[in-house]
């Protein structure tokens, strides 16, 4: 049997932008999955899983019916599935964690693995600025405002938030690919603040789309995971260390690296 890897990837947001796009691309994500679970020994996916998810205490949005499935076989055989809120999908409560059998996290967390320490998240709302984002996020995660949303009738609340996650997309999605710069980009400035008070071998997050590979200095790296809309990311941590992949792509796209 060969070495025991740990998989990670981020930002499917299945339901974008038509049914037939994310089809195929939920189609893309399963033969990866396939790929990846005779070696996985666990597998990380970062948040941002749906583009647009809310339970209802009896309903829950219509799709997504092959990575549900094909995750809840992983977890049957015994491949431990952490899945981190994301900001799109931040409104799975029960439904996710029970059927599919996948550990929630609904916040960053620390773990070792071949003696290197990793510092993991979604990664929205973290580092300087966003002070908007950062009260919407409140807001959102409120458990009042969860229980009024609720009371909507899931025709018009699912309808009515994926509305908004589309304006979202269309007002965002230009400018993920775009590299700001290591003073502009808010997770180098949050890894570089942690590691004033402790040192971590490797931040991992998703959320930024746009996949990265950053040296905070000689011993600690930061890592963007990218999605699955354009660059199709995922990464790999062995006892080598960690390596940023690109599944199935005929035209290789280039990383940011420093």
């Amino acid at each position: 049997m060969g070495q025991k890897k740990i998989y990670f990837a981020s930002d499917f947001h299945l339901g974008a932008p038509n049914p037939e796009k994310s089809l195929e691309r939920e189609k893309k994500i399963i033969r990866w999955l396939d790929e990846i679970k005779s070696d996985a020994s666990e597998i990380y996916l970062l948040g941002d899983v749906f583009d647009f998810w809310f339970e209802y205490k009896h309903a829950i949005p219509k799709g997504f019916v092959r990575i549900q499935g094909k995750i809840a076989e992983i977890t049957d055989s015994g491949i431990p599935v952490y899945w981190f809120i994301g900001n799109h999908d931040m409104w799975i409560f029960d439904y996710i964690p029970k059927e599919l059998g996948v550990q929630m996290i609904r916040t960053e967390i620390i773990k070792e693995y071949f003696g290197k320490s990793l510092f993991i998240g979604h990664g929205d709302g973290l580092g300087p600025g966003d002070h908007g984002y950062k009260f919407i996020k409140k807001v959102f995660r409120n458990r009042i405002c969860q229980w009024l949303f609720a009371r909507l009738h899931p025709n018009f609340g699912i309808a009515l938030a994926n509305m908004f996650s589309k304006k979202s997309r269309v007002s965002t999605g230009d400018t993920d690919a775009i590299y700001y710069g290591e003073d502009k980009e808010m997770l180098i400035q949050f890894c570089k603040t942690k590691l004033k008070e402790q040192h971590y071998d490797y931040f991992i997050f998703g959320h930024r789309h746009l996949p990265i590979e950053f040296d905070l200095n000689e011993n600690s790296k930061y890592i963007n995971i990218g999605e699955w809309i354009s660059y199709f990311t995922y990464g790999v941590l062995d006892k080598n260390g960690f390596v940023l992949k690109t599944f199935e792509q005929n035209e290789k796209k280039s990383f940011k690296k420093n």
